[in-house]
């Protein structure tokens, strides 16, 4: 069946998806600038169905965010205060235990861990935090931890990344988050995030914990100052990685959220990301990231509704539950904080595609 329309002006690329060949920097850009968002959609959903048929993934996990102390500053970060702020906290192991006890029982298969970067906390805290997760919750999947805070847990402890990973897997830790990613171009990088680890870093990390057998996923930040070209130089660079180690799972962008930012401050940014914007960017990703099982859009980002839109735009897996997310909603995020499962299974099912829940390494738990 032929579900791409002819005659537009990106024939050439449409012909590119069809015979599943790759995609240059150039038709990136191209489909980044095009205005034809349903054309670019018809090619992404293709690109979707061949890989994975009608299948739509999600999961029912919950978030932990331990600490909002980060002495990293970042311009385009709501969330993140220094240990003086009246408003940071950073949970004892006693309450994170609490908070275990309460999870236990409750049907999770992911816990989601990330916090800010907080260099007054010992390498023993993270481990720690694993175990208690592990104790009262045997069988769940631990995904914790940005390549930037491994980078910093790593550094403040005097490890190396290799053993500072390999320590936190015996913990117990199943895979790494693919935040802290935002824009690899240096000079945008620089602007938005300061200090923050720079993106070979970034990638040597993923790299190095492809290596060790774990997973991981890989993101984005877009909608503040980028350029087309750096959406799609980051989207090849994940490109290649991937065809090195095959460590990625998935990638999801995040839309910028400018209230309560520096950013969106110093840059007069006051605007959030177009629902055209966040549909095409999701359908540029699943064109150019062709060795990437699976495009998430992060229903918490966008909304339940566009993200719903997404199905029809290349994307295959609409995330998890989630309980008590803070980061997005310290920039202003009015999205609830939880959605139930039920609720993924009709969104799912309305858009002709059948709800498929997962885990956290795509073993599929239950087709519904």
């Amino acid at each position: 069946m032929n579900i791409i329309t002819q005659g537009t002006a990106l024939d050439d690329i449409r012909e590119k998806a069809i015979n599943g060949e790759r995609l240059t920097y150039a038709d990136g850009v191209r489909l980044l600038k095009s205005n034809d968002l349903l054309e670019i959609g018809k090619m992404a959903d293709l690109v979707r169905r061949r890989r994975n048929g009608d299948h739509v993934y999600f999961i029912v996990n919950t978030h932990l965010n331990y600490t909002n102390v980060c002495y990293l500053d970042c311009k385009l970060c709501a969330f993140g205060l220094k240990p003086d702020d009246p408003k940071s906290y950073t949970l004892s192991l006693e309450q994170i235990e609490d908070k275990m006890k309460g999870l236990a029982g409750k049907g999770f298969s992911e816990l989601h861990i990330v916090g800010g970067v907080n260099a007054k906390l010992p390498f023993s805290y993270y481990e720690d935090m694993i175990r208690l997760a592990k104790k009262h919750m045997p069988d769940i999947h631990v995904q914790a931890f940005t390549a930037v805070e491994i980078d910093y847990i790593a550094r403040v402890a005097k490890l190396s990344m290799e053993e500072a990973v390999q320590r936190l897997r015996e913990a117990g830790l199943g895979s790494i988050l693919g935040g802290g990613a935002e824009i690899f171009d240096p000079e945008i990088r620089k602007v938005i995030s300061g200090h923050k680890t720079d993106s070979d870093r970034w990638f040597e990390i993923h790299r190095t914990t492809h290596s060790l057998g774990m997973k991981s996923n890989a993101s984005i930040l877009y909608g503040h100052i980028e350029e087309p070209g750096h959406v799609i130089d980051h989207l090849i660079r994940l490109r290649e990685l991937q065809d090195e180690t095959e460590g990625f799972q998935a990638f999801f962008p995040f839309s910028f959220h400018p209230a309560n930012t520096k950013l969106a401050e110093e840059y007069k940014l006051s605007g959030e990301t177009t629902g055209y914007y966040d549909l095409k960017l999701l359908a540029v990703a699943r064109l150019m990231l062709d060795n990437f099982p699976h495009i998430r859009a992060f229903w918490m980002m966008i909304g339940l509704k566009m993200a719903q839109i997404s199905l029809s735009f290349g994307v295959d897996d609409l995330d998890g539950t989630v309980m008590e997310e803070q980061i997005v909603h310290a920039a202003g995020s009015t999205a609830s904080q939880m959605t139930p499962k039920n609720a993924f299974i009709d969104m799912i099912r309305e858009a002709g595609r059948i709800p498929t829940e997962r885990d956290t390494l795509y073993n599929i738990i239950k087709t519904y």
